[in-house]
């Protein structure tokens, strides 16, 4: 490829709105364009690395035996209502009614579709199977934001595997296991396997990828010590036990316009923090309930769901508080509640002499004993685990990490195949239910967490693999025969050789030509100047480290090549 023919819409400055370096770049690069909120037009360039992070998910999702296939993007209503999530998805998905008055909808995966379609399986000789697509989808965010990492419409790579009992499903689950790391390893992306929250999707286990990044929306809970990684929505930590002081009998005392437990700590030296019981209501699937933590605890709204296996949870609103309670949020407590379910977290158990609200506006009660004056129904982790606090496997500090999240692999049961009647027959005649795994990778966020990884004050440095093009050839003196004759040839060799190369045979300085590659972030460039030439030489410049050497022009076609294998080979 010529540049002169290449649409490559450079920017000196990228729009105000773009808050993170991938967003920035691949708008300052010419990769993309946003034609409004959360949807992107890939350029040529932008294709270009999308289509070789697609490459590279193909390739290793068939070493572990996947079928590609391609399913609809536009459902009807009827294949979610049959799984249930037609209303439990709520507003991300995107709703429609066609001419005849049907319902439809966007597509925002396709295990409802792959159940389906699952059918069509009869017997236990026909198994397993892992099928997969890379195929668009649509999720009405809320907030689209940091270009290609929360879009409204993305390009996913989603498998799914289909076996007949636990232990295959188990099998295609580290089958994908494996291949995730090789796919982000090819890619350059340090991600880091860590316990995961299976959500929506339900399922007995799920594991997600993630790649640490200050552009990430997802935090992660590592030891380094000893390896254990968790999302926060999973992760478990030592909680060091507090010494409560001998306490009493309950005593109810007036705290006029104390509404928090940051003031109530302030205003009664005996009520710190660790010694107060955070009392929070939430309406979970309708039923409002009182949830209750150590006051200098955070609480965990997706653990809350997962451990509690509700559908739906919100914080309920301030009439409501009122209606259940009797008193507005700040005065609120579990001290003779009966008539409500009472959750609470472990950290809370056997304590006592502690502070809570007390049902009445601008009144807490003090010497609080959890087992003499509260009916905890059931004791839950719900707390959120905090930086430095010790593992549960080797006592060391946990840190805390801000990441991307690349990948996500679920062990999703029986419960879609159940929805749909997919069934198989044994060896023995019997009929059993199919037992599936969903497993997704999105291209165009893996696309980004790359620039976020690999870039400099000068623009992106995409590893060898994902790049757009591997070596750019850049003709100086542009009015000089000999050095047109020699980058000519440069770019003829290096085709022939199969690297992907692009001339820049702009009639422009070396200055703007030297700045729009190393913003475009190709690997290799090779410069053909005519003091070089003098010396029989051409430069070869490697993006990432700035270095530059001197190489006879006859080699040079043969040392881009094998720089670039050395690369892919040490990804």
């Amino acid at each position: 490829m010529r540049w002169s023919n290449l649409f490559v819409p450079t920017l000196r400055e990228a729009p105000a709105e773009a808050e993170v370096a991938s967003h920035r770049l691949l708008l300052r690069a010419g990769f993309i364009r946003q034609l409004h909120s959360g949807h992107y037009s890939l350029l040529p360039l932008g294709l270009r690395v999308h289509d070789k992070v697609a490459d590279i998910v193909r390739e290793e999702m068939d070493a572990i035996g996947g079928q590609e296939l391609l399913l609809p993007a536009m459902h009807p209503a009827w294949v979610w209502e049959q799984s249930g999530r037609w209303a439990s998805m709520g507003e991300e998905m995107f709703r429609l009614t066609d001419r005849k008055g049907a319902e439809v909808a966007l597509g925002m995966t396709h295990e409802e579709v792959i159940a389906h379609l699952a059918r069509e399986i009869h017997s236990y000789r026909e198994l397993p199977q892992i099928w997969y697509q890379v195929q668009w989808k649509f999720r009405d965010e809320p907030r689209p934001k940091s270009g290609l990492l929360r879009v409204r419409e993305f390009a996913m790579k989603d498998s799914y595997s289909l076996d007949i009992d636990d232990a295959g499903l188990d099998r295609a689950f580290d089958l994908h296991q494996g291949a995730y790391t090789r796919i982000f390893e090819r890619m350059g992306l340090p991600a880091i396997a860590v316990e995961a929250s299976s959500g929506a999707m339900g399922g007995s286990a799920s594991v997600e990828f993630m790649v640490p990044s200050d552009a990430g929306e997802d935090d992660i809970v590592r030891c380094a010590s000893c390896g254990y990684a968790a999302n926060v929505e999973r992760a478990v930590a030592v909680v060091a036990p507090v010494d409560d002081p001998p306490g009493g009998t309950l005593e109810r005392f007036a705290t006029p316009g104390i509404r928090t437990i940051a003031a109530l700590a302030a205003a009664e030296a005996e009520a710190p923090p660790q010694r107060q019981i955070k009392t929070m209501v939430y309406v979970l699937d309708g039923q409002v309930t009182l949830v209750l933590l150590r006051g200098d605890h955070s609480l965990s709204e997706q653990k809350l769901l997962d451990r509690t296996g509700a559908a739906q949870a919100r914080p309920a609103g301030a009439d409501e508080c009122v209606a259940a309670l009797g008193a507005s949020p700040g005065s609120l407590g579990a001290v003779g509640v009966t008539d409500l379910p009472v959750l609470a977290d472990g950290a809370l158990e056997g304590r006592s002499n502690l502070t809570t609200g007390a049902n009445v506006d601008d009144f807490h009660y003090r010497r609080v004993d959890i087992e003499r004056d509260i009916r905890v129904g059931e004791w839950l982790d719900l707390r959120q685990v905090r930086h430095g606090e010790p593992c549960t496997a080797c006592g060391r500090p946990l840190e805390l990490l801000r990441c991307i999240e690349t990948g996500h692999i679920f062990k999703l049961g029986r419960r879609y195949a159940e929805a749909f009647e997919a069934t198989v027959m044994d060896a023995e005649g019997a009929a059993r239910v199919l037992t599936m795994g969903s497993y997704g990778i999105g291209i165009g966020r893996a696309m980004a967490a790359v620039a976020e990884t690999y870039h400099d004050e000068r623009g992106l440095c995409w590893p060898v693999s994902v790049a757009p093009y591997d070596v750019a050839v850049v003709p100086l003196a542009g009015r000089d025969a000999a050095v047109g004759e020699v980058a000519e040839r440069l770019y003829d060799e290096l085709c022939g050789l199969g690297t992907e190369v692009i001339l820049d045979d702009r009639d422009a300085r070396p200055g703007v030509k030297f700045s729009d590659i190393e913003l475009v972030g190709i690997p290799y460039r090779v410069t053909v100047g005519p003091r070089g030439l003098a010396n029989d030489e051409v430069e070869l410049t490697e993006r990432a480290s700035g270095q530059t050497a001197n190489v006879p022009v006859a080699e040079a076609a043969a040392a881009v090549r094998t720089a670039r294998d050395e690369a892919l080979a040490a990804l």
